[in-house]
């Protein structure tokens, strides 16, 4: 088993070292302090002993020890990658050096720019770099850092053939089930090192569940003093009199949570990963690689949520009885007869993802030449059954004690979290505001809906270098040309279920308890953790099969434009990116480096369904199908942009043991595809939402890095880094009142709708310090601390931005045994903004350790354990007590046999 190590790599044009055979935790230390001291800028640097050596599930996870990277478990395994305290979005991850598409298995996910390191399998990895500053050379689009994911190459092998591979069971304590996975690869290169390739498959299941209290949004006091759109508040009811209508009158803008859910998460992963890479070098100037991957992985989950709705609009803002207000905060309150609902969503999710990739390179004495060229794809997304069941009841909540304690349910008389025939889907009761056909009118008990996405690219580059006897001795050139494509489309049917009829009740369904340990971990919670699940397939069935029909209704077709929420989400981003550059090598006396300039030039097609009726809601139910087909059209929005980009590395070695580094650099990234698109997603009963904007400038930032690095004993490095992003059209979601269409109530209405806006300037600053020692008997550590200050001009905090954060990682090795244990921690960070509040993560902290024995040279057995404290993931709304999310995700452990022959 092999140990990460902070690092840098070498240069191509640096000193050629020997071939490093790593065979164990202090050679691979070892080859990255070599790689760093010669390198040309500032790159960390994660390498593996061999094939599946990464003590860890997935990538993002194997890259938490070095400095300035820190990672989101929003599900309890690391997914998105911060580089610098900067927002994962404007970060890049390259393979071998090109782009690879990424995909996203949840409905309430959007194509962003972030890749998703949950689809690729750590047993494909030969190293993985982080660059903090930039070259002319490499691709622009990134701020904080660009991630480089480089796979084995099959003549660096030390063997001619080589058979490694994995045999491991993995085990969550919360879901209390053993999921095999497997790897093997498979290398082979001629006697003359002159053609040689790797084959290797992989295939990982892995069952995840989360537990957690949540809540839904906010709602204001005067909302329950006024109520909303029509429907009365507590007052107006009769409800709040007395110390509850004061409270509200003298407090009518204290906030408080919408709602008290138990969540309950269920999901299979299951991942195939295959992967050929072929080397050719007919002659010793000339090598041909062959690169390609293919993934193919399934997500499918079932998430279900049983709530309080305190502050439905329509169902509770006039039930409320009792409020207690401290500071402008709704800590408590109870309520009568008010809205409680279950929702079961069911989801298919499966992506599958193509790369391939062929470069040849020509290396003289006085020249080289390179040509590029390759596609990537991913597609998949999500199938969705949705029900939604309704009930009311007698309740009081508390979040007093938060956030030690979450959230506090107390349901009085008769419970539906406890009796399944109580919840019942929404046939219509009492609705006046809805379309009738035979006396009837419908209510909504749920969806089905399909969201496929695609992402591709394809790209092709030349480059070419002119070799110098003078102090700048590499000149380089080259051009590049890529063409992307990112979209969804959301189609489906939603259920208008009749009164008698559709409104079917959850005991319909094997209504069953949950597992005796949920919830555990939480304490004061009440009632919450005291409630069923029903069998979400047999919903699915019974939603599919149209069972739920009224004699009179006759079975919807899933389409797009037969609703207009599924017309909003569907849109496409095309872009077409062109850059050139150039850039010098240079080395005089102790002074190295190189400066150079990347012309980049992109355009911007954004396209969407736009209405041309001029009616509410675009259709009316009087219209044919053929009416409302022609009722849209597909309407496309062009911008084009240019960024000049300069760039300098400077390295000066003070000592042999002594380096210190300077950059300075412009760079630029583009907003989120779901961010430029013409995309908006309404709530109709909270009256909030969320869009995109395609009027997006690009993020453009002036980058200053300085660090110094000591290197005082073997094996051993002490290093400081200072750096600076001074960041221009900085991108924040801003809330704003906004009229669109309520298709609940068939009317417009106002809703307040989040988007992005170039909201001013930014500016993330900071400091990292980073140990590393062979101590002795064995034993060594790894070690680093990182201050990142990031603010918006306008006091906005900036997304995923961590002001400390600290890893500390001790591990031990002899010739048998080795063993490591890691610690990170990470201070709160803010993510979005949801209904005008802005969320918050709570700080965050994981354990993860392993041990293996060498049982011969060709046979280790080893045990990991990740997530072992079983860390609470934590958001809220601004103030820690207002409660987003609190879950919890289970500790993971996986025993594994690996070979090498």
């Amino acid at each position: 088993m092999s140990f990460a190590a902070s690092a840098q790599e070498a240069q191509p044009d640096a000193t050629e070292l020997d071939r490093v055979v790593v065979t164990g935790i202090r050679a691979s230390l070892q080859q990255s302090l070599e790689t760093k001291r010669n390198a040309d800028s500032i790159v960390d640097v994660i390498t593996a002993e061999d094939v599946g050596k990464f003590p860890a599930t997935n990538v993002a996870e194997a890259m938490t020890i070095i400095p300035g990277v820190t990672i989101d478990r929003a599900y309890g395994q690391g997914e998105r990658v911060s580089i610098l305290g900067v927002d994962p979005a404007l970060n890049r991850t390259l393979l071998n050096g090109q782009s690879i598409a990424s995909g996203d298995w949840n409905m309430s996910d959007f194509p962003t720019r972030t890749f998703n390191y949950s689809l690729l399998a750590p047993e494909l990895v030969g190293k993985v770099e982080v660059f903090k500053s930039p070259e002319a050379r490499m691709d622009e689009g990134s701020i904080g850092g660009t991630v480089n994911v480089s796979t084995r190459k099959p003549l660096d092998m030390p063997e001619r053939i080589s058979i490694t591979g994995r045999v491991s069971y993995s085990r969550n304590d919360r879901v209390e089930k053993t999921d095999p996975s497997a790897s093997a690869a498979f290398g082979w290169k001629n006697v003359d090192d002159t053609f040689g390739f790797i084959l290797s498959a992989q295939s990982t299941n892995e069952s995840i569940r989360r537990d957690g209290i949540e809540s839904f949004g906010t709602v204001l006091a005067k909302h329950y003093r006024d109520g909303l759109d029509g429907a009365a508040g507590s007052i107006a009811t009769g409800n709040c009199v007395d110390a509850c209508a004061d409270a509200i009158r003298n407090n009518p803008n204290a906030v408080g949570p919408s709602s008290v859910s138990a969540h309950f998460f269920e999901q299979e992963r299951k991942r195939n990963t295959y992967s050929a890479s072929l080397q050719f070098k007919p002659v010793e100037k000339l090598n041909v690689e062959l690169n390609a991957i293919k993934i193919d992985a399934n997500f499918d989950h079932m998430a279900q949520a049983m709530f309080a709705w305190q502050g439905n609009t329509y169902g509770s803002l006039g039930s409320l009885t009792d409020i207690t207000i401290e500071d402008g905060l709704i800590t408590a309150a109870k309520h009568k007869g008010a809205r409680m609902v279950f929702d079961m969503q069911n989801r298919r999710a499966k992506i599958e993802s193509e790369t391939y990739d062929i470069k040849a390179d020509w290396n003289d004495e006085r020249w080289f030449a390179s040509t590029h060229i390759g596609s990537t794809k991913a597609e998949g997304g999500p199938e969705q059954v949705f029900g939604e069941f309704l009930a009311s009841a007698d309740y009081d909540w508390s979040i007093q004690n938060g956030p030690g304690t979450p959230a506090t349910l107390n349901i009085t008389g008769p419970n539906p979290f406890t009796t399944p025939e109580l919840f019942r889907m929404d046939g219509g009761y009492g609705s006046t505001n809805c379309a009738t056909t035979n006396n009837w009118c419908s209510g909504w008990g749920g969806n089905l809906v399909e969201k496929p996405t695609l992402d591709k690219e394809t790209y092709g580059q030349v480059d070419f270098g002119i070799k110098l006897d003078s102090p700048v001795y590499l000149l380089r050139f080259g051009y590049k040309q890529r063409a992307h494509e990112t979209g969804q489309i959301q189609r489906g049917v939603t259920l208008p279920s009749v009164q008698g009829w559709g409104d079917a009740t959850a005991d319909m369904f094997n209504p069953r308890d949950l597992p005796d340990n949920y919830l555990s971990g939480f304490s004061g919670y009440g009632d919450l953790n005291n409630r069923f699940t029903i069998d979400g397939w047999a919903l699915a069935d019974y939603i599919r099969g149209n069972t739920w029909l009224a004699p009179y209704q006759t079975a919807p077709i899933p389409t797009t434009k037969g609703n207009s929420e599924f017309i909003r989400n569907t849109w496409t981003i095309e872009e077409d990116i062109q850059a050139a550059y150039v850039q010098a090598d240079f080395s005089y006396e102790r002074l190295r480096g190189n400066i150079g300039l990347r012309y980049v030039n992109t355009k911007l097609d954004s396209s969407a369904y736009a209405c041309n009726t001029g009616l509410n809601g675009c259709t009316s139910s009087s219209m044919t199908p053929e009416q409302v087909e022609a009722s849209y059209d597909y309407v496309t929005r062009s911008s084009k942009y240019s960024n000049v980009l300069p760039n300098l590395n400077l390295v000066y070695d003070v000592a042999d043991d002594v380096v210190l580094r300077f950059s300075a650099a412009k760079t630029m990234a583009r907003p989120n595809y779901a961010d430029v698109s013409s995309y908006l997603f309404l709530s109709d009963q909270s009256l909030t939402g969320g869009g995109g904007n395609p009027n997006l400038k690009p993020y453009r930032s002036t980058n200053l890095d300085f660090s110094g690095e000591w290197y005082f004993a073997p094996e051993a490095i002490l290093a400081a880094s200072i750096f600076y992003r001074d960041v221009s059209d900085y991108v924040l979601r801003i809330s704003q009142e906004e009229t669109h269409y309520n298709i609940n109530q068939l009317r417009d209405a106002v809703f307040l709708v989040d988007r992005p806006q170039n909201a001013g300037d930014a500016k993330v600053k900071g400091y990292s310090l980073a140990w590393q020692q062979n101590i002795g008997a064995g034993f060594g550590i790894i070690a680093n601390y990182t201050y990142s200050d990031g603010q918006a001009s306008n006091g906005k905090p900036l997304p995923f931005n961590s002001k400390n954060q600290y890893n500390l990682s001790p591990f031990f090795e002899n010739d048998k045994w080795n063993a490591r244990i890691t610690y990170n921690w990470r201070d709160k960070y803010f993510t979005r903004v949801s209904g005008g509040r802005d969320v918050w993560t709570m700080e965050y902290r994981s354990l993860d350790a392993s041990v293996a024995y060498k049982v011969t040279d060709n046979l280790s057995i080893g045990l990991e354990g990740m997530n072992l404290l079983d860390e609470e993931y934590h958001s809220y709304y601004g103030t820690e007590k207002l409660l987003n999310g609190a879950y919890k995700s289970g500790r993971r452990y996986m025993a594994s046999l690996r070979f090498a022959f």
